[in-house]
């Protein structure tokens, strides 16, 4: 277990009304801030989405997001999805509404939540919500060990921190062997920063085609995490080049490859200039909840 998570109960469920509305008041910004970077690219409005970053949130704070006008979250730790899902689909499914995979498949009862802590279980990854815009997609957003991919398919619809061929295989036989269709995004280290996962640009058009070509998987685009500098030239760079590699994967026409078509890329401080290069999904987590208390 992570060693904040001894600190914080992430399952919590009860946030005081401040709290609430300091959430939504983030959520009304960003959002403000997505519709004015769309504008002034020029772009359709409602053309990039806004994935909450919820590393660190307990359940109570994510509702308040989602209560804000959230639909989209995103997880960086396989043991924050198995804490937080059985609480959040319950919560959810009391206003009419289902989370990941989970509301896909139907319902997800105290038996199901256990199976999805210890990895087990049968889910239907592509099962259609009975109403979509009462769904919230559950996304991986941080890396993924080989152990845990049992731990995240029976709840996240997405994992977008695929960055090689040997993660993606065993992606693909999990799914394989549960019948279900997995959504990855191929992580590309844009940057070139030795901190930073993902392939290297180089190699991501031929990845791309490898892992759109596996069954059990749905390649259904790219992610970067912008460069970690205050040159705006370098991080649009990075952005405008992930843009061009999915422009080429699209235009290759390669099996499995036609849904390559997600940009994730941009968070709190870059999201304007991910917006301007093409992103369609922004992550972002400080500018909804706060600093956070733990790394």
């Amino acid at each position: 277990m992570t060693a904040y998570m001894n600190h914080k109960d992430l399952a919590n469920e009860i946030i005081d009304q401040s709290r609430a509305q300091e959430i939504t008041d983030g959520v009304h910004r960003v959002l403000d801030r997505i519709a004015a970077a769309e504008s002034m690219a020029g772009r359709e409005a409602g053309s990039v989405q806004l994935l909450a970053a919820t590393k660190t949130r307990d359940v109570g704070e994510i509702m308040a997001a989602i209560g804000a006008g959230i639909h989209l979250i995103g997880e960086n730790r396989p043991q924050e999805v198995t804490v937080k899902a059985p609480g959040l689909t319950r919560l959810l499914s009391e206003r009419g509404m289902s989370l990941g995979v989970i509301g896909e498949a139907g319902a997800f009862n105290g038996a199901a939540a256990s199976g999805a802590a210890n990895g087990v279980g049968d889910s239907d990854s592509t099962g259609a919500s009975a109403n979509a815009a009462n769904h919230i997609p559950f996304h991986l957003i941080g890396q993924l060990q080989a152990n845990k991919i049992g731990k995240v398919l029976p709840v996240v619809n997405t994992i977008e921190s695929v960055d090689s061929i040997e993660l993606a295989e065993k992606i693909a036989r999990r799914a394989t062997m549960r019948g279900i269709t997995v959504g990855v995004l191929l992580e590309v280290n844009e940057s070139g920063e030795e901190s930073k996962s993902g392939c290297a640009p180089s190699h991501a058009i031929d990845l791309a085609q490898r892992i759109g070509a596996m069954g059990g998987l749905e390649l259904q685009g790219l992610m970067t995490i912008g460069a970690h500098v205050d040159d705006e030239r370098a991080i649009r760079a990075g952005f405008a080049h992930l843009r061009r590699t999915r422009d080429q994967i699209l235009a290759s026409g390669a099996e499995g490859t036609a849904s390559c078509k997600e940009l994730s890329m941009g968070m709190t401080h870059d999201m304007a200039y991910a917006i301007e290069e093409g992103s369609t999904i922004v992550r972002v987590g400080t500018a909804i909840f706060g600093e956070r208390a733990f790394i």
